[in-house]
């Protein structure tokens, strides 16, 4: 098997100080991303989109294909079209039209502490909308017929990346995920091999914005991590 090329890397050596310092401060500006419910319209830089956009690109992914792409939505008419689709999708989840609820007492229960419910306006209040696709095959040419590789992961890892960014600049987000969410290939015109994963919702907070309380809960560390 022929060696790949490769290139020198090397990462600067902190002092277990600096390092445990460095990694503090940032678990401690991630900890104060809420998810936001209640948007302001006032526009946001272009640029900071890129940046987090740029960022969720460098993401690793398996075998390096990089199977993601990001429709960042700005138009009043496109996410009017979102938000009515969304809506509709909504209404049927919780059953907002008197028909049964898609989702079971439990799942109906367990969103109760949050206050959620069929309403979406911040689908079309918030300047931009990103709407995330997994691509199931393209590969880095985008070609539709190369195999991905662990889409999932790779995509949720990027995602990650991309929020992180956004909320280090000071912008608020969201995650939406209706249930289908099929027409978002059909409005952001994107082919049938990928996925529609979320939206991501991005904007300033609106004045007298809140976030429900409950969603301040966080398991401790103990409970999250073991070491073996």
């Amino acid at each position: 098997m022929t060696a790949p090329e490769t290139l020198p890397y090397t990462l600067e050596p902190l002092p277990d100080a600096e390092a445990i310092a460095r990694a503090r401060a940032l678990a401690a500006l991630l900890r104060e991303r809420r998810t936001c419910r209640w948007f302001s319209a006032a526009p946001i830089p272009r640029a900071v989109i890129e940046a987090a956009i740029d960022a969720a690109g460098s993401a690793p992914s398996g075998a390096n294909h990089q199977p993601w792409h990001f429709a960042v939505v700005a138009s009043p008419e496109t996410k009017r079209a979102i938000r009515e689709a969304a809506e509709a999708e909504e209404r049927r989840f919780y059953g907002a039209d008197g028909d049964a609820p898609k989702a079971g007492d439990e799942w109906l229960a367990a969103l109760r502490d949050l206050g959620t419910d069929a309403d979406k306006p911040f689908l079309e209040t918030a300047p931009y909308l990103i709407v995330v696709f997994a691509q199931r095959k393209g590969g880095i040419a985008e070609d539709g017929e190369t195999q991905n590789y662990y889409v999932n992961e790779s995509v949720g890892i990027a995602c990650g990346m991309l929020l992180a960014t956004l909320h280090a600049a000071g912008i608020a987000t969201l995650t939406h995920t209706p249930s289908p969410m099929g027409f978002l290939r059909q409005v952001c015109g994107r082919p049938e091999w990928e996925k529609p994963l979320m939206i991501i919702v991005a904007g300033r907070p609106a004045a007298g914005a809140t976030v429900p309380a409950h969603a301040l809960v966080k398991k401790p560390l103990e409970q999250i991590a073991s070491w073996l």
